[in-house]
């Protein structure tokens, strides 16, 4: 029996308009600020990267959804809305905020049937979510995947960087920026529960490991957080043992 093939509610022309729609929502979020929404030294609060984090998490949630069975049009367009209102209002209320906005534009337009709509909403308020990622919905699971695998890319490493500059930090402490990544990497590794999630992750956190040894490599003098604990350890053992370091 052959794949059934479903009419995508969604045209092209209708995607891009929402993603007009979005882009100019999160600029007008921040035009009332001073120096555009605290562009210059807090990037991570600007329209500017709040809308490539978006069009990241759209890539990879479709990917996901794709590979996964998921409904792709319910996934893309969650995903598209899911941090419209990132900006706009409080932490723990963009998710709402977000699908409130979402079923407005929605049902502003004609011909999207209430289950789509709901089904798009309930993924975004979702998207949130901090439990057991099996127990949601599989496009809502889609979305919080490729929210979370957005922050172990070059997109959220990179912000991480930005970071130590606004801290004054010296390039000397890159190391351990690279470690943090690495470690939400593999947090975000045991959380996310589909196997299409499950190879990009690994595949990220390959990416930050040889990025962390070229940094050792080529920074003279850069110390490797690891090997603080490693040579305490290496210490414990010699006098337990009566081994000389560097001996064998």
């Amino acid at each position: 029996m052959g794949v059934e093939i479903k009419e995508s509610p969604v045209s092209d022309e209708e995607f891009a308009a929402m993603k007009e729609f979005v882009g100019d929502y999160l600029a007008a979020s921040v035009s009332n600020e001073e120096d555009g929404g605290r562009m210059r030294w807090y990037p991570w609060h600007s329209a500017e990267y709040r809308y490539n984090h978006i069009l990241n998490v759209v890539a990879l949630a479709t990917k996901i959804a794709r590979r996964e069975g998921a409904d792709v049009d319910v996934t893309r367009v969650a995903a598209l809305f899911h941090d419209v209102a990132k900006l706009s209002a409080e932490q723990d209320a963009h998710a709402a905020v977000g699908a409130d906005i979402a079923r407005q534009f929605l049902t502003s337009r004609a011909g999207y049937p209430a289950s789509f709509v709901e089904a798009v909403c309930g993924a975004i308020e979702d998207h949130s979510y901090g439990g057991d990622l099996n127990g949601l919905p599989l496009e809502a699971r889609c979305l919080v995947e490729a929210d979370l695998l957005d922050k172990i890319g070059a997109h959220g490493t990179v912000l991480l960087f930005l970071r130590m500059g606004y801290e004054s930090r010296s390039h000397m402490d890159s190391g351990e920026v690279a470690e943090r990544v690495l470690e939400r990497g593999t947090d975000v590794k045991a959380r996310v529960a589909s196997d299409t999630a499950n190879g990009i992750a690994h595949q990220r956190l390959e990416r930050v490991q040889w990025f962390r040894e070229w940094l050792g490599a080529e920074i003279a003098g850069l110390d490797d957080p690891r090997d603080a604990g490693n040579a305490d350890s290496s210490d414990d053992t010699d006098a337990a043992g009566g081994r000389a370091t560097g001996t064998r």
